[in-house]
């Protein structure tokens, strides 16, 4: 077995080799592991050569654990090795808890035993934080509405005005009957201008969990660092505030480490990286999009808390979930994102352990991939390795990966385009190879699902379509700069819309009817976003007006009535209706529907 990262000292260790020896490796909630002090020498702290001896010693020490699952052995078949997640302090007082990076640091003296258990645990790492877990299971699931804690993030003014909206409030209680399904738009009447509201707007259930969790977990835990592994939504606002408590990012949302100043890493070699100033005092809280094996293993191994601090979106989850189930039946997974994604990065690593994959981002990218598949010339094949050169896990075999495909997707975009995805894949496979035979499986597996959509992400893009059916004269989408679901919003409204269709971050955008700050939000042949002024309706402010508002998952309800309120302020105060009392006519709605 090849050693990993440093050279463990070997040490001499006395043990009849008559049987097996069998070792749990005990963990805690904070992924370090229980070791045992014998002479000079650390070593595994539960062993025995049968299964009962050692799990006596580890319910002696630790009454509280999970079952112990065998998961390697050393290359001869004398060592087993079963992974175990303990509760609570040691019974025992010669046991002790030790980051695995501790231990791999040349420091202390590792009996062989105990080597040898570290260069095996590498493929085992991410399975430590979630032992206690079954694979079914979600990491973190949505709280029930009367277990949400708004009050947490905002509690003073500053918060009160980003997250919290009489209006938006109103607005969703009147229109929400359903968190699943899209009802019809609702009108505010303010005389000069109208304002329509789909019935599905910002903040979505896996936002607002993890909003909560980084917020309550700063609350907790006043005398600790606390990061986020990157930012924690996709909205400057948010991510200020948080930074504004305490909050400090290890990377930037393109995996770009940070420095302990604070900079983005250039690479320099007398850089210190926030990343390697980390110790097991310290909190890593992992964002909605949820994080690559490789970025889990780096926290496993220097002894922090993972699962305690993981708030992945479990929609997310059951995307991954949904990868593993097509792997285990022998699909290759083609995943329907942007490779430079959060989410599509966390979703192709945790693919990797079961499947062979390749991002797509769009129809396109999909076509030129059928291209691929449908030709048996070796040049033409080739090409694959070219064109999606850092998008497909290692090893691929175009010849034997590509016969069997199943398609899930980055839960933010559009689902049409999912389906579009998934409908000239079938085209061609039936091209290609003629019907599925009867008794054999798809070659395009799934049987037509695209359930793998975030559902919140859908009825958003359902609502909004409900609202676009009507008269308008411009739309207003809200959101960070880097937000593909927003983008995915603005492009459905781009599409009636056009020019009148504006991308915006806040109310700060609208400088007046003249000019507006429109993102341009990157894509092929624009790889860099960029920022135009357009206008809006110059010199015309008589005409009543019908303006679409909307925000994507991460946009706070403050932010979207700063909006209203703001292009407000453009028309003439003698033709617009107060703010009260289009608030109060909405409140005695609600009463009248209650």
């Amino acid at each position: 077995m090849k050693a990993r990262g440093v050279a463990l000292p070997v040490m001499p260790e006395t043990r009849t080799a008559s049987s097996p020896l069998l070792a749990f490796l005990a963990f805690n909630a904070s992924n370090q592991l229980a070791v045992r002090k014998k002479g000079p020498l650390f070593e595994p702290a539960f062993t025995g050569d049968n299964l009962a001896t050692v799990t006596r010693k580890l319910a002696d020490c630790f009454p509280t654990h999970t079952p112990p699952v065998e998961s390697f052995g050393n290359d001869d078949g004398t060592e087993r090795f079963f992974l175990v997640q303990v509760k609570g302090s040691p019974a025992d007082p010669a046991v002790e808890f030790r980051s695995i990076e501790n231990l791999e640091s040349g420091g202390p003296l590792l009996a062989p035993s105990l080597q040898t258990a570290l260069l095996g645990l590498e493929p085992h790492l991410i399975e430590i934080p979630y032992l206690h877990l079954g694979e079914n299971d979600f990491i973190y699931k949505f709280r029930p509405e009367k277990e949400r804690n708004p009050e947490t993030y905002a509690n003073d003014p500053v918060s009160g005005a980003l997250y919290q909206s009489r209006l938006c409030a109103a607005l969703k209680m009147l229109t929400r009957q359903l968190e699943r399904s899209a009802a019809d738009p609702v009108t505010l009447d303010f005389g000069a201008v109208r304002y329509v509201l789909p019935s599905h707007f910002g903040f979505c259930l896996g936002v607002k969990n993890a909003i909560e969790r980084a917020y309550e977990t700063l609350t907790a835990n006043p005398g600790r660092r606390v990061f986020m592994l990157s930012e924690l939504i996709h909205n400057p606002f948010v991510n200020e505030d948080l930074l504004r408590r305490g909050l400090r990012y290890l990377q930037s949302d393109k995996g770009v480490p940070f420095t302990i100043d604070g900079r983005k890493a250039s690479g320099a070699g007398d850089e210190v990286l926030l990343w390697d100033s980390l110790t097991p005092d310290d909190i890593v809280i992992i964002p909605a999009f949820g994080a690559t094996d490789e970025d889990k293993k780096r926290l496993v191994r220097k002894g922090l808390a993972v699962y305690a601090y993981d708030a992945t979106c479990m929609l997310v989850e059951k995307v991954w979930k949904a990868a593993r189930a097509y792997g285990r039946d022998g699909y290759t997974v083609i995943i329907h994102g942007k490779h430079e994604h959060e989410e599509t990065k966390a979703t192709f690593s945790n693919t990797l352990r079961y499947a062979p994959a390749v991002i797509v981002r769009d129809v396109a990218e999909t076509r030129l991939l059928c291209e691929i598949i449908a030709s048996d010339d070796p040049g033409v094949r080739a090409r694959f390795f070219d064109h999606f050169a850092g998008r497909h896990t290692p090893g691929f075999d175009v010849d034997k990966h590509l016969s069997r495909v199943a398609v899930v997707n980055q839960t933010t975009l559009l689902m049409n385009e999912t389906r579009e995805i998934i409908a000239t894949l079938r085209d061609l496979y039936l091209q290609k190879f003629g019907p599925d035979l009867p008794g054999e499986p798809p070659r395009v597996g799934g049987s037509g699902r695209n359930d793998t959509l975030c559902y919140a992400t859908q009825v958003n893009q359902d609502a909004l379509a409900r609202a676009l059916a009507g008269p308008l004269d411009a739309a207003f989408i809200i959101g960070g700069k880097n937000s593909s679901n927003t983008y995915q919003l603005y492009r459905l409204c781009a599409q009636k819309l056009g020019a009148k269709a504006f991308f915006i971050q806040s109310e700060r955008n609208i400088r007046s009817l003249d000019e507006v700050e429109h993102y341009v939000f990157p894509g092929i042949g624009d790889p860099v976003g960029r920022v135009a002024v357009l206008p809006l309706w110059p010199d015309d402010q008589h005409t009543p007006k019908r303006i679409l508002i909307t925000g994507g998952a991460s946009c706070p309800d403050g932010v979207i009535q700063q909006v209203i309120a703001r292009i407000n302020l453009l028309f003439s105060a003698k033709n617009l209706r107060p703010m009260e009392t289009v608030l109060a006519e909405l409140e005695r709605r609600i009463v009248t529907t209650g």
